[in-house]
């Protein structure tokens, strides 16, 4: 439904024109599965901001409910302070990349985009702007069945602004782009918030976004661990240090006895104990009666921080010793 003079059909909230997201105490359940619980952040325009998180953490679902996609079990997400179906004209106000093969694959990208904008009530004119846009002109008349992946990712991309919104939504954008395609598509996400705009990229490859975004909401198991500067996350230079032994629950609550909190498990097994040096590790663990196989002190880099975020971590408590961050 449209709203009437800015105003929320359904509650009354405002539409306040700033540009921003803002997603409040969000939850949403399917069946027995919580795949957003109480979630909270705000995007806010001149700045691209990454949505970080492992396969299944909630990105999606969360998107999804922001462009009405899906019904919110709890909670809400606003767009310049209304739901999505309140805006006037949403596709003027928002785009939004979520699926870059979700096109009648027998047409041609022109004419895609033809249809696309008779709909959304924007001239002829504007298809061959964003088509130029894109790097697409060449191909305007070529079948999308014939498209690669990246090509396809730009159409989707020229869809999502055609009607020149101020806010873009994007699910894994850099998907099926070659280097090329995906030093482009940063130097337009750049360009395009340095004007005022909104841009959210969804992705569960940090390092792919890390040279894109300014801010970033980091989520797993659908609540959020991180919301801030990426600066700020790369900051952290405390000691890291890997370590594979016999009892890895007795070591962390050793650990966790000699003050040593910052304890998460690896993949493997193994312990990633941050902020202690590789001999204290050692000499907690010979202590403790723990024998110890393997004990590596690494650098905390900016991925180490995105995995030590989104895996389960141990705590001291002696019912439930692996929890979440």
């Amino acid at each position: 439904m449209g709203t009437v003079n800015g105003r929320g059909a359904h509650d009354g909230s405002t539409h306040d024109g700033s540009g921003r997201i803002v997603v409040r105490n969000l939850s949403k359940r399917f069946g027995s599965v919580d795949a957003v619980r109480d979630l909270s952040f705000t995007v806010d325009p001149g700045r691209v901001t990454g949505f970080l998180g492992p396969n299944g953490a909630g990105k999606t679902t969360t998107l999804r409910v922001a462009l009405g996609l899906v019904s919110p079990t709890a909670g809400e997400v606003t767009v310049n302070g209304v739901r999505y179906d309140q805006l006037r004209h949403p596709a003027r106000e928002l785009g939004a990349l979520l699926d870059s093969q979700g096109f009648h694959r027998a047409r041609r990208a022109r004419t895609h985009l033809r249809i696309h904008a008779a709909a959304i009530g924007v001239p002829d004119s504007r298809v061959e702007e964003v088509l130029d846009l894109v790097g697409l002109t060449s191909a305007a008349n070529r079948k999308i069945a014939e498209f690669s992946l990246g090509m396809c990712q730009r159409l989707s991309l020229a869809t999502a602004v055609l009607g020149d919104p101020r806010i873009l939504v994007l699910d894994e954008p850099g998907s099926g782009l070659d280097p090329q395609g995906v030093a482009w598509l940063r130097t337009f996400l750049h360009t395009f918030a340095a004007g005022g705009r909104t841009v959210l990229v969804s992705s569960h490859q940090l390092a792919e976004v890390a040279q894109t975004v300014d801010q970033v909401v980091i989520i797993s198991k659908g609540q959020q661990v991180y919301e801030g500067r990426l600066d700020a996350l790369q900051s952290d230079d405390r000691p890291r240090v890997q370590v594979r032994c016999a009892d890895a629950t007795r070591l962390a609550t050793a650990l966790a006895e000699h003050g040593i909190i910052d304890i998460q498990s690896a993949a493997d097994g193994a312990l990633s104990v941050t902020g202690a040096t590789a001999t204290a590790v050692g000499d907690t663990a010979l202590a403790a009666g723990v024998a110890i196989y393997g004990l590596t002190q690494r650098r905390t880099d900016l991925e180490h921080q995105f995995l030590e975020l989104t895996t389960g971590q141990y705590q001291s408590g002696p019912a439930d010793r692996q929890g979440t961050r």
